[in-house]
């Protein structure tokens, strides 16, 4: 009963009592959107600047980059910047972190927001990961870890003390644990199939998002992962049938869907939510217990860790 009734409330939760409008003056905040040429990382990035925040829009692709860059500029006046990131693939990864440290000294908020849904099972990362994982999970970590540092000497001089980490989650999180023998490709992978793959990227996020928490919360880092609610975004792109035209059905606009995590980092009491789950809309919610367990937040953290270390 508790899944179904998380499920219920994450999926039709009540009217959003903050809003966009609520967000604070945001000059001289350098933030980074991941994913942000297109659906909640887009509306995200207009929010943001619209608020006077320097934003770089971290997107695989230049030209759907410019093309987003171009829109923003329309609608806020404000000019985001381009950082070229594939999170698929960790030496770009680390290209891409480098670049953004060789132009920024500060960075005060990081939306890990990036990512991919239910591919074809078929496709990997360039370093033989599960796409879903391998994007979701393994490039978000690595891009975070190289950008720590900068984020802890931030939170140091900054007025309030904090910078702060938000991982998009989702509710399907709800559905299953993690299986460290699908993180790679293999017959256990394949037998889990896509839809189980990205409900297993999205504990991913919410364990590593705990991890960071404990680990460099007194260092003045706000880590929170958070479920945006059910969003029409080109997220669904490779889903069909009935499925699809419920999810569609049941679905949300982007505007509401950036609500969650621009709270989280944004709003003056998203400093006291380290370790926190969001849900919609801009509220407190509870993660599975799976995703809670300290014990699996270790064994990922030191997977995790084993992965990144030669690259």
């Amino acid at each position: 009963m508790g899944i179904i009734y998380s499920f219920l409330q994450q999926s039709f939760p009540s009217k959003p009592t903050w809003s966009a409008s609520d967000i604070p003056d945001l000059s001289g905040k350098v933030i980074i959107v991941t994913g942000g040429n297109t659906g909640l990382g887009f509306e995200t990035a207009k929010s943001l600047l619209a608020h006077n925040a320097k934003v770089y829009i971290g997107a695989r692709s230049q030209a759907k980059a410019e093309e987003a860059i171009s829109k923003l500029r329309e609608l806020t006046g404000k000019e985001a910047l381009f950082l070229q990131l594939d999170l698929g693939d960790l030496k770009a990864v680390k290209t891409a972190a480098d670049e953004f440290l060789s132009k920024e000294k500060e960075l005060h908020v990081l939306f890990n927001n990036g990512g991919v849904m239910v591919p074809p099972i078929e496709q990997l990362t360039a370093d033989g990961y599960d796409l879903q994982f391998g994007t979701n999970v393994v490039g978000p970590f690595y891009f975070t870890k190289l950008l720590l540092p900068t984020l802890i000497s931030t939170a140091k001089n900054s007025s309030d003390g904090h910078a702060r980490i938000l991982a998009t989650a989702s509710s399907a999180h709800l559905l299953t644990t993690l299986n460290f023998n699908t993180f790679k490709d293999g017959p256990a992978r394949k037998a889990a199939g896509p839809d189980t793959l990205y409900a297993q990227s999205k504990v991913g996020n919410i364990v590593v998002a705990k991890e960071i928490a404990k680990r460099y919360g007194d260092q003045g880092i706000v880590s929170t992962s958070l479920n945006p609610g059910n969003i029409k975004t080109d997220m669904l792109r490779h889903m069909t049938g009935p499925k699809k035209a419920f999810l569609n059905m049941i679905s949300f606009d982007v505007e509401h869907g950036a609500l969650t995590q621009l709270w989280g980092g944004t709003s003056p009491e998203g400093k006291d939510l380290n370790g926190k789950y969001l849900i919609p809309f801009a509220k407190v919610g509870t993660s599975s217990a799976h995703a809670q367990d300290p014990q699996i937040g270790q064994e990922l953290w030191t997977w995790l860790e084993e992965q990144i270390k030669n690259i």
